[in-house]
């Protein structure tokens, strides 16, 4: 009987594996990566699939920080940066499934404290924050690189956290929480 009972749970255990697996907000699916809609804190790591300038493969997201910067920062911007602070998106992006993913570029956008788009994209970054796109050498499997993207958000908004909306995730995208 016992081993019945010990055979059953090893069962639901594997059924409950192929599945996903759930914690906190978060579903790994059974490929490794992370399902629409999970919402992870800053510096906790996303699998996702990825295609940019044509390529494609898989690759992992860590939010290391969301911050605001200073106003001087968006001096260059001139009237365009009038009423707005840069928020800093600093991020590692690793390769995962080895395939040539050089000269791409991750997006991961500023969210507000309801995980909603800030309204305030900026087209290029500042000297604090530059976008980076992934160096030749990134090809292989555990090849990493540091990258910024530079968002923006009303004067005297908040910000909660990061989302990524990319291919498969545009609907649902995942979250990174402050």
């Amino acid at each position: 009987m016992k081993s019945a009972l010990i055979a059953a749970c090893c069962v639901a255990a594997l059924l409950l594996s192929a599945c996903g697996e759930e914690a906190a907000g978060k579903t790994v699916r059974a490929d490794g990566t992370m399902a629409p809609g999970s919402e992870l804190k800053v510096g906790e790591r996303a699998v996702v699939p990825f295609s940019d300038a044509g390529k494609s493969g898989t690759i992992a997201i860590t939010v290391k920080s969301v911050e605001i910067g200073p106003k001087e920062d968006l001096a260059g911007f001139k009237d365009k940066g009038e009423g707005t602070l840069p928020v800093y998106v600093r991020m590692v992006i690793e390769n995962v499934g080895g395939t040539d993913l050089a000269d791409t570029s991750v997006s991961v956008r500023a969210v507000d404290a309801n995980g909603k788009g800030t309204k305030v994209i900026m087209a290029s970054g500042t000297s604090a924050c530059k976008g980076e796109t992934a160096p030749e050498n990134f090809s292989t499997p555990g090849a990493t690189y540091e990258t910024c993207d530079t968002e923006g958000v009303k004067d005297g908004g908040e910000v909660g956290g990061a989302s990524f909306g990319g291919d498969g995730y545009q609907d649902d995208p995942i979250t990174w929480k402050k």
